[in-house]
């Protein structure tokens, strides 16, 4: 299970490293194996363990070539799709597609969301951060029905 925000640094060699309270699970787990796609609806990327990613991208690879938009999507997540592994230190190679989809930087966040992470240019995901509480502050975004009931 992922959970938190962690500072990370994209290194002169375009390697991220993953914190060390992530790692024994992920080798341990997923001998270390991971995939990862972009986000079709913001400028970050999505991370999963390799045997995660396999029960997304079957439900992906199910939808219908003949539906404009399932097969774009398709396209988009399938074909930006990444495997990588960890080194012994914890490391993914962020290849240039990726890094230049989601902006980053020198400063990266890396963000458990229980099955996956995603990662954000550190600036960008501020931004987000902050539009998101305003929106749902002052009621512009709204909960969705099914969260109403959702007591936390």
């Amino acid at each position: 299970m992922f959970l938190g925000t962690n500072k990370v640094t994209l290194d002169s060699k375009n390697r991220i490293t993953i914190p060390t309270k992530y790692r024994d699970d992920l080798f341990t787990d997923f001998e270390g194996k991971m995939v990862c796609t972009i986000d079709v609806q913001n400028a970050c990327l999505l991370l999963y363990p390799a045997a995660a990613w396999e029960k997304i991208k079957a439900r992906i690879s199910s939808l219908s070539d003949f539906n404009k938009a399932e097969r774009t999507i398709k396209r988009i997540l399938l074909g930006n799709a990444h495997a990588c592994e960890l080194d012994k230190n914890g490391r993914i190679l962020m290849t240039p597609s990726l890094r230049e989809h989601a902006n980053l930087g020198k400063n990266v966040v890396l963000v458990g969301l229980d099955n996956k992470f995603e990662i954000w240019d550190e600036s960008a995901w501020q931004l987000e951060q902050a539009t998101g509480l305003e929106q749902l502050q002052s009621g512009e975004l709204e909960f969705p029905e099914r969260l109403q009931e959702l007591s936390i």
